[in-house]
């Protein structure tokens, strides 16, 4: 059971249409500490979607990166969607598990020369399609900026939120 100071409470939510860049970007510097593969769905992920489907984020399939931070610990969590059965991180290629329900852990060095370090602005993965990529952190580590909203649209190098820790 995780302790208080490790939960993570906050969580920016952006998703990615057939339009958009599709690679995902470090949003800080950050030591890889766990990848998690979750089966599940591929559920269109459409705001549509998303409002008619319960729990659909945590039905469908779903990668889990667990960074350790400056702001503390960071969840990346990369949604699969319909024609996006594709995940890829920079450390593991595509990632796919034997098919079935089982979910799938891969703990990392988090110190030595085999520590997987990015730093902000660093690609630590991609989707073939669109889909989603969910950040969760601690309540204290950051805020979002005034103005952002489920609507508004996020850019490469455009910052949503804050550090406030």
């Amino acid at each position: 059971m995780p302790t208080e100071s490790c939960i993570l409470k906050w969580f920016g939510y952006i998703p990615l249409a057939p339009k958009d860049y599709h690679r995902i970007h470090m949003p800080v510097d950050g030591t890889l500490k766990q990848m998690i593969y979750v089966s599940g769905d591929l559920f269109s992920v459409t705001p549509l979607t998303a409002q008619n489907v319960p729990n659909l984020f945590a039905r469908n399939e779903r990668v889990v990166a667990i960074f350790d931070t400056e702001i503390g610990p960071l969840a990346m969590v990369l949604v699969g969607a319909t024609i996006v059965a594709s995940i890829e991180t920079i450390w593991s290629g595509t990632v796919t598990p034997p098919a079935g329900k089982k979910i799938f852990s891969w703990d990392y060095p988090t110190e030595g020369d085999d520590k997987i370090c990015l730093k902000k602005g660093e690609e630590m993965g991609r989707f073939k399609l669109g889909s989603t990529v969910i950040l969760a952190w601690s309540q204290q580590a950051a805020e979002f900026l005034k103005g952002q909203n489920p609507e508004t649209v996020t850019r490469m190098g455009q910052p949503f939120a804050k550090i406030t820790k």
